[in-house]
Formats: structure tokens, C-alpha cells, sequence
């Protein structure tokens, strides 16, 4: 695997534009900790210990569900396993908990695999399942952590769309399988 690092405003850049290929790692700081992670294809769940599921949900005319806490920053819907769940029982828990959507079907995109190289987590490895979910929306009435959704059209959703700094990406890779956006 190659290792990218995220040092210098030309590789910064060059991250920020690119869709991750499969077990190419680069580092990203989060959480008080350097991170090192990595896109995975579905067809092997990478070593680690489950850590959730994300998903694009897009709606039957083409619109995809973001959610936001503070109605600025606007991302995509998903959350940690609760008990023995399976990824994609988690998947459409925490839709249905963000969204306020019903999942009609999901498709397995790939993973994000990120194992902690310094700070409070040091030495935790992380698996995330990323998902395409078709999806009806319900009644707005939030009763979990998420205060704000909206809907916006596909081809206007990458201005719309808030991406965590250095897992850019990770996200431009989540869009181009799910068939989003184009590289």
C-alpha cells in the first residue's frame, strides 16, 4: 500500500481533488489524533473493529439527504453500530434515526479502514462501511442528535456537501460509486 502524507499545500490540494483508490493510505488528522486510512472495496470487510455505516441516500427524484446540527455545515447521514448489529442493520437504524427515511435498498460501496498513529486513540483500528441507500423520506420530526435535513439536487450536491479536512478523498470516492459524481 502507498501511503500519502498530508504535509505541504500542493499535496493538501492534490488530496482534496482525487477520489481514493483502493489501500492507498494517506494521514489525516482528526479527533486529537493523526489518523492513517484508506478505501476498501466491498468485496472484503478490511481488519478492524466495526465502527458504523454512512450513507448517500438519494430520494426517487434524484435528491440526496444531508443533515446538519447547526444548519451551516451539511453532511451525510450515519452513526456507530448498537449491539450485535450488522452493517447494514446499523445503516438503516441510523437513516431512519437522522432522516427521518425508510431505506428501500442498499448498496455496499466500500470501506474506510482508518487506524490511529498518535493521540488519546493511539493504535485503534477502525472499519466504516459506506453505503448508496435509496430512500423515502418521512415527516420531519427529529428525535435524535440531528436538528436540520434537507434534500438537494444530485448535480448540485458537491456544493452543498460539507467533507471533513483530508477526507476528501474518501468522500469524492463514496460519490464516484455512487455513481454521484465522475473522475
Amino acid at each position: 500500500m502507498k501511503a500519502l502524507g498530508h504535509e505541504g499545500s500542493d499535496r493538501k490540494t492534490m488530496l482534496r481533488n482525487h477520489a481514493a483508490r483502493d489501500g492507498d493510505e494517506f494521514v489525516v488528522r482528526s479527533n486529537g489524533g493523526d489518523w492513517l486510512i484508506a478505501w476498501h472495496s466491498p468485496s472484503a470487510v478490511p481488519a478492524g473493529t466495526p465502527h458504523g455505516a454512512n450513507a448517500l441516500c438519494v430520494t426517487a427524484d434524484d435528491r440526496v439527504v444531508l443533515i446538519s446540527n447547526d444548519g451551516e455545515r451539511w453532511g451525510w447521514p450515519g452513526g456507530r453500530p448498537e449491539g450485535d448489529e450488522s452493517w447494514e442493520q446499523t445503516l438503516r437504524r441510523e437513516i431512519l434515526e437522522e432522516t427521518c427515511s425508510v431505506v428501500n435498498d442498499a448498496r455496499l460501496l466500500g470501506f474506510c479502514r482508518s487506524v490511529c498513529l498518535s493521540g488519546p486513540e493511539k493504535d485503534r483500528v477502525l472499519v466504516r462501511s459506506i453505503w448508496r441507500a435509496e430512500v423515502e423520506l418521512l415527516p420531519w420530526k427529529p428525535s435524535f442528535e440531528i436538528a436540520h435535513r434537507r434534500a438537494v439536487p444530485a448535480d448540485e450536491l458537491l456544493s452543498h456537501l460539507w467533507m471533513e479536512d483530508g477526507f476528501e478523498p474518501i468522500y469524492h470516492r463514496a460519490l464516484m460509486e455512487a455513481g454521484l459524481i465522475g473522475f
